[in-house]
């Protein structure tokens, strides 16, 4: 009857549905490069859209407090599935861009260049002209909470609120790049918190993250996230990681590969590695502190 309704022929191999941003983990963990471990427990898969989901895989079941799961057979069939996450990214990023006094006269000036490519261009002027080495070194005296909608992870508080520290009565396209640049900041902060819980709570190591979805496409997050949380970034050659989980899930259910195993590992395809600047680890550690002492 179902095949009849679906137009299939009987007996076609259906796969099971899935969570989106668990088949954008189940696409991401299998890409792999040489120089990077590649251990599914080793990987934390970032899954950006307006919101993030931070993805790690077990052996065995780890509690994590503010941290949803452990999940048996969640996203890898055998493994615990822990889902941290962040309630506002890519949603925080346009916030502070079409909030900003300065956005309509840069969008003017610009035409159809992307206004975050803009700003990170404009950081670089600013270094320069500032004899800065990088451009990480601008925000030394603002800081960003960044939770404007609540805290999923580590904290898992829904009241909390956003904060901004070192702000000035500047509201030219210099200030908006600094406030751009400081909450890219503030959310791979949010990052380094999550994956130090899941290490004081029982995780070996992570030793790389992987990144999809709209802020993949930002160089400027993807650098700062490796600045700060000190470990490779992974972005897959593969664009669309949800659509290749999904396809994996088929390709299994269609009896193509043994095991989803083999068949994650098979499709998962390679990608390029962002390594930390280790330059400016000390001054992310003292900002790091700072963003711990704003909750």
């Amino acid at each position: 009857e179902a095949a009849r309704v679906l137009g299939l022929l009987p007996g076609t191999p259906i796969g099971a549905s899935i969570i989106d941003a668990h088949a954008g983990g189940l696409g991401l963990i299998g890409c792999s490069v040489e120089s990077v471990p590649n251990d599914f427990s080793t990987k934390l898969s970032l899954i950006c859209g307006t919101s993030t989901c931070h993805m790690a895989v077990s052996k065995e079941a780890i509690f994590v407090k503010g941290v949803w799961g452990p999940y048996f057979s969640a996203m890898v069939p055998g493994m615990w599935l822990n889902e941290g996450g962040q309630s506002a990214t890519g949603k925080l990023v346009d916030h502070i861009i079409d909030t900003h006094a300065a956005t309509s006269s840069i969008k003017e000036k610009i035409g159809k260049k992307h206004i975050q490519t803009y700003l990170a261009e404009l950081l670089e002027i600013m270094a320069r002209k500032r004899n800065i080495k990088s451009i990480s070194l601008l925000t030394k005296d603002l800081h960003v909470w960044p939770d404007f909608h609540g805290n999923r992870s580590p904290l898992a508080d829904p009241s909390l609120t956003g904060m901004f520290c070192g702000l000035t009565l500047a509201s030219d396209e210099e200030n908006l790049a600094l406030l751009y640049l400081a909450t890219l900041q503030a959310l791979s902060y949010g990052t380094k918190h999550i994956i130090e819980t899941l290490l004081k709570y029982g995780y070996n190591d992570i030793k790389s993250i992987l990144i999809c979805g709209g802020l993949s496409k930002n160089e400027l997050f993807i650098q700062t996230q490796a600045d700060i949380v000190n470990i490779p970034v992974i972005v897959p050659n593969e664009k669309e990681s949800v659509l290749l989980g999904a396809g994996i899930l088929g390709a299994c259910a269609a009896g193509y590969f043994k095991d989803m195993e083999t068949a994650i590992k098979s499709m998962g395809g390679s990608g390029r590695v962002v390594y930390p600047d280790r330059n400016i680890q000390t001054y992310h550690e003292r900002k790091y502190q700072v963003f711990l002492k704003m909750v």
